[in-house]
């Protein structure tokens, strides 16, 4: 919808630059999963930590920055991590508003000569940048639940 419908409107003064339009529409579409990663992961924190931290005198603001959040935030870092991940993926998606990056560059470069070496170097280069992260992730998350095991802090 960004991508297409913002150059079919043909407003004076908005950019139809592929690439900040692709953007655009990658922050849209991610910010709204982060938004629910964050969600779940207040909603996860019990609600008798609330209200603990209510009858000790907290506001409702202090509670929920100084007893939720910190909890919170604990949890929702392996969901975040896999979002980064498919964002990281998702990233070739720019390349269908017309973009270059590097799926479209393979594309040009084997549309000229017929060889699909680009396609397999593009496609390194996404699992080159795709596995550390991946492992990150699954680092991360085996510490937390280490962690968690043995009665520490997440």
């Amino acid at each position: 919808m960004v991508v297409f419908g913002v150059p079919a409107l043909r407003l004076e003064g908005v950019t139809t630059d592929p690439v900040l339009l692709g953007g655009s529409a990658l922050v849209l579409t991610y910010s709204a999963y982060v938004a629910e990663v964050f969600r779940a992961g207040i909603e996860s924190v019990h609600p008798s930590q609330r209200a603990a931290a209510r009858s000790l005198g907290l506001s409702s603001g202090q509670a929920l920055r100084f007893v939720v959040l910190p909890q919170a935030v604990r949890r929702v870092v392996p969901p975040l991590l896999n979002d980064l991940v498919s964002l990281q993926k998702d990233t070739g998606l720019v390349s269908i508003a017309g973009a270059v990056d590097a799926v479209y560059a393979a594309q040009i470069i084997a549309s000229k000569d017929f060889n699909y070496t680009p396609y397999v170097v593009a496609g390194l280069v996404f699992v080159a940048l795709t596995i550390p992260m991946t492992r990150l992730t699954d680092w991360v998350t085996a510490r937390m639940d280490r962690r968690r095991a043995q009665g520490g802090l997440v």
